[in-house]
């Protein structure tokens, strides 16, 4: 069951119910399923490697967003302005 759980997160790339599963990892007993759950948490491990990567990537993106706004602001005062 557990195992099934464990395909359907890594086929979804379903963070969430990755996190849970691993959470929660039953004793394995049969060599096939030992085998297969370690083949499925390298699967996990790259998905969640992909997606830290792209949330890095997106939020660098909005930080030079933010810092070219910033420096195209029209807010500076005149500094011969002696009404402030």
């Amino acid at each position: 069951m557990w195992l099934n759980e464990l395909k359907i997160a890594v086929v979804e790339k379903d963070v969430e119910r990755l996190d849970t599963l691993l959470e929660n990892i039953p004793t394995l007993s049969d060599a096939k399923e030992i085998e297969n759950a370690i083949y499925l948490l390298k699967e996990a491990t790259a998905i969640i490697q992909v997606l830290k990567d792209e949330t890095a990537a997106s939020m660098l993106q909005i930080k030079k967003n933010i810092d070219f706004l910033d420096a195209t602001r029209n807010d500076k005062q005149n500094k011969l302005d002696i009404t402030s």
